[in-house]
């Protein structure tokens, strides 16, 4: 395993000044290849102080929820990039399938030596992958996070075509020549265009914020193979299809004005889950983890207090 130090630079305004002296970025070799993460350690430890193991959505990596981390200073939090995107290689020894991605999860716990006491986080693709997970290992985490979850299919309803168009453009990408191919997939117009309609804030800091992150970490994928794979899967499941299996305590955290996973898929998710608690963030879309860090890093700390380890 490689230890260094340094993670990428931030928008100072947007983050606190003890997040850098948090962090420790690391790589670790599993049987589909090398796996970068990066630790955040609590400022302070406390009674309440949780280990968190964060999955990330589709496209991105672990800098999508650095502004969550920040605000759970008194957390452990362990942010890998999923194999095929960000700095970790893609999958040597199968597709980047729901199930796979599930058998990587299990895999970086047991190299990690990440227990049972864990609290396992996922966002909008990630959802779909923890969900998953623990409806196939049970008592291998307690409890779940699942932040923007992907609650219905994505070919079925108001959004049904903008995801058809969205198939068509992963596949036209993936058979034109390898060029031509990466060129569509990195156009910086397209990129800028999923990340316009996904945003809701005003404020223009952190528009240009969502903007550059989006520019800078978006188009990070290992190659047009790996990410066809990761796309077919995000689109191919979801968190309701495994919501009766979900026995532990579940946390969702839903924006209000989600286009992608809508709020009325959030209601349903959450009656068909045993033990769940839907909390509902006013303004904001696709992109709590940027946007609306504090309420939902709030949610999150009331919701760990009330199911301690």
């Amino acid at each position: 395993m490689k230890t260094a130090d340094s993670e990428p630079s931030t928008t100072p305004s947007l983050f606190s000044g003890s997040l850098a002296a948090r962090t420790r970025a690391s790589e670790i070799g599993l049987a589909g290849g090398t796996v970068a993460y990066w630790t955040y350690e609590p400022v302070r430890t406390t009674p309440e102080t949780r280990t968190i193991l964060v999955i990330h959505g589709f496209r991105g990596d672990h800098h999508g929820l650095l502004r969550v981390a920040d605000q759970l200073p008194e957390m452990r939090l362990v942010m890998p990039d999923l194999p095929g995107f960000g700095s970790s290689e893609a999958f040597a020894d199968g597709e980047h399938s729901v199930r796979r991605y599930g058998q990587f999860i299990g895999d970086f716990m047991e190299a990690l030596g990440l227990g049972p006491d864990t609290v396992l986080l996922g966002h909008s693709f990630g959802s779909i992958i923890a969900a998953h997970f623990v409806a196939d290992h049970p008592q291998a985490i307690r409890p779940l996070i699942l932040i923007n979850p992907i609650a219905a299919p994505a070919l079925e309803g108001p959004k049904g075509l903008m995801t058809r168009l969205a198939v068509l453009y992963y596949r036209l990408a993936a058979r034109l020549p390898r060029r031509m191919g990466l060129q569509l997939l990195r156009s910086r117009l397209i990129v800028r265009v999923m990340s316009v309609a996904m945003a809701k804030t005003k404020d223009k800091e952190l528009l240009r914020f969502i903007h550059g992150q989006h520019n800078a970490y978006f188009s990070a994928f290992a190659n047009r193979e790996s990410l066809l794979e990761s796309f077919t899967a995000s689109v191919s499941s979801n968190v309701t299809e495994v919501a009766g299996k979900l026995t532990l305590p579940v946390l969702l955290v839903a924006g209000e004005k989600d286009e992608i996973a809508l709020l009325r898929d959030q209601h349903k998710l959450a009656g068909s889950l045993p033990d769940g608690r839907l909390e509902v963030i006013p303004g904001v879309g696709h992109l709590i983890h940027y946007e609306t860090p504090e309420p939902a890093a709030g949610f999150i700390r009331r919701f760990l207090k009330d199911h301690a380890a």
